[in-house]
């Protein structure tokens, strides 16, 4: 899933780091109420969770909706990976040689709808599966489940006819099946499967599986009319809402605890301020004036100074983000330079990734990265395709290719950049190391907001050539098993655009052992499988990696029960506390 950038940190601070990451504060007891101040600076991508795709905005999520299955948040990294029953009872075997998961939901799990609290029914399950085909709203995850779900592909293929209007949308999801979900009664629901598939159970833990109830489909996907009648499933719902500037979560009066077994909720209130600053944002933590961070990175001489200091506030976590440079194959800039091998191999070779990892912060937080996969997703391996010295890249390596694809006094590229926390510095490192290869960039400052859901997942900006190589990041959608996460929405194409393979780029032959390590009975045998589908995609070029990365939690004084939850790699706002 894409994501930005954690914090940054000095070697020093290893140790300090690694040392707090069991650390916890407790108060002598759990107490209920107060508002959970928390800062960050861009607002979230979506309200509608079939379409919210950033990992920040999963917390959000984790709060106001509620998925079949979730994960509890804990220190303990094995614990915060293993899927847990949420709205359904238990996390099922399946059935029929693996092909058929039945659930059953909750007793007491209920809808926030105008006319009062309504039980949520395995209906309102697959209603919120439908919607994932709308072409109006779009799933960045619906890759996993549209030929997966047995009837799903074709119920797909008729909505992409329906007209973009509320009330043929309404229509169509109301009026239609599709054949692999069945609910014989309010609350069971059968899913079947057209091929075994380990990591189902993982997807469904996503923010995009969950169920719909009915008065959603009154209104255009994730609109403004969407976001004010707002229908909530978990302990919090929206109170207000002023863009980029402020939201404000209460209590949600339908909401049962004991029908919760994830969620304690023993805040009043979270207030999420937008538009703050990463100096401003720690100050207000450690003044008091704030609890948590929402998408803050911690400057580094802040980190430097909490983590030599000793600050137990601090925390670490992984969860196998990685980031990149896309490479635009699509435009015809330079004459289309960019659709030769041989030009994207140059930038392989003239990138500077220990440069990069030092701007991080440092081997604490920070590693170069060489393939697809990052340290903890299963088919990660050690493996350097373009090789240099200390990682430093090869500038003479870069030159020669350049130079073979018929440009020997080098080549310009545009590169935007998300204008927050430290990627303007990690931009300008990319510049320079390029610079060494012959490779001059123009760098294009983009709006925080913007990058993702209006720069980069526009198609028209990628045809038109307004960007030539982008800084991107992804941290994989589920936790446990989830190279699928990675590969099949950035690096697969099957004839329908997704929304963050920005080139629609495929390899047939990584997609047939990609599907054999779907289907592996065993872990060993698709670690090797996932490893070798990393190698052919990197063979390719589609993308530069350059770092790998942990993540870095601070938190304020009055924060306690600080447990990280995997999927918002942040503290749980449902199971914090305050002591104030």
């Amino acid at each position: 899933m894409s994501f930005r950038r954690t914090t940054m940190a000095l070697r020093v601070a290893a140790a300090a780091l690694a040392a707090s990451c069991s650390t916890l504060a407790f108060a002598a007891e759990p107490q209920t109420g107060g508002v959970l101040r928390i800062v960050g600076t861009a607002d979230l991508d979506h309200f509608d969770p079939t379409s919210a795709a950033l990992v920040t905005t999963n917390n959000f999520l984790r709060a106001v909706t509620r998925q079949l299955v979730s994960y509890e948040a804990s220190t303990d990294e094995n614990v915060r990976i293993e899927p847990k029953g949420d709205l359904a009872a238990a996390v099922p075997q399946p059935t029929d040689g693996g092909l058929t998961y039945t659930f059953t939901l909750r007793d007491g799990v209920t809808w926030n709808t105008p006319s009062g609290a309504r039980a949520i029914a395995a209906q309102d399950f697959e209603r919120g599966v439908k919607r994932m085909c709308n072409p109006a709203l779009g799933s960045a995850a619906l890759t996993y489940y549209v030929d997966l779900i047995k009837g799903m592909r074709e119920f797909c293929d008729g909505f992409a006819k329906v007209a973009p209007t509320v009330e043929a949308m309404k229509a169509y999801i109301e009026g239609n099946d599709i054949s692999g979900i069945e609910t014989p009664d309010g609350k069971t629901i059968v899913i079947r499967l057209t091929e075994t598939a380990g990591d189902f159970v993982y997807m469904l833990s996503l923010p995009t599986a969950a169920p719909a109830p009915v008065e959603v489909l009154d209104y255009m996907p994730d609109g403004p009319e969407y976001r004010s009648n707002f229908i909530a499933s978990g302990p919090y719902t929206v109170a207000e809402y002023v863009p980029d500037s402020k939201l404000q979560l209460v209590r949600n009066p339908s909401w049962k605890a004991e029908s919760d077994p994830l969620r304690k909720a023993y805040v009043d209130e979270v207030e999420i301020t937008f538009g703050i600053q990463p100096d401003a944002a720690i100050q207000q933590l450690q003044a008091g004036d704030g609890d948590m961070t929402y998408d803050i990175i911690i400057p580094p001489a802040t980190l430097h100074m909490l983590s030599t200091g000793g600050d137990e506030k601090l925390m670490t976590m992984s969860v196998g983000r990685t980031s990149f440079i896309f490479i635009n194959t699509v435009s015809d800039n330079n004459k289309g330079a960019l659709k030769d091998l041989r030009v994207r191999q140059a930038l392989q070779y003239a990138i500077d990734k220990a440069a990069i990892v030092q701007q991080w912060g440092g081997a604490a937080v920070a590693q170069p990265q060489n393939g697809i996969f990052g340290p903890g997703v299963l088919g990660y391996h050690e493996f350097d395709p373009y090789p240099s010295e200390g990682a430093k890249g090869d500038p003479a390596k870069a030159k020669a290719l350049l130079a073979e694809a018929g440009f020997p006094n080098g080549i310009k590229f545009k590169m935007p950049y998300r204008n927050q926390n430290a990627e303007p510095a990690i931009a300008q490192t990319i510049q320079a190391s390029l610079k060494k290869a012959g490779i001059e960039i123009e760098l294009i400052p983009v709006a925080p907001s913007d990058y993702y859901s209006k720069f980069m997942t526009n198609p028209r900006n990628t045809k038109e050539g307004s960007w030539d190589i982008a800084p991107v990041g992804w941290s994989p959608d589920w936790v446990g098993g989830a190279a699928r996460s990675v590969f099949q929405p950035q690096f697969t194409f099957n004839g329908t655009h997704q929304t963050y393979n920005y080139t629609d780029y495929n390899n047939a032959e990584a997609n047939k052992i990609a599907q054999q390590a779907i289907n592996a009975t065993t872990s060993a045998d698709a670690a090797k499988l996932w490893a070798q589908v990393d190698e052919l995609v990197m063979k390719d070029a589609p993308i530069v990696p350059y770092v790998s990365e942990k993540i870095v939690l601070y938190r304020g004084e009055a924060v306690q029960n600080f447990q990280p939850y995997a999927l918002g790699a942040q503290g749980d706002w449902t199971n914090v506390w305050l002591d104030r």
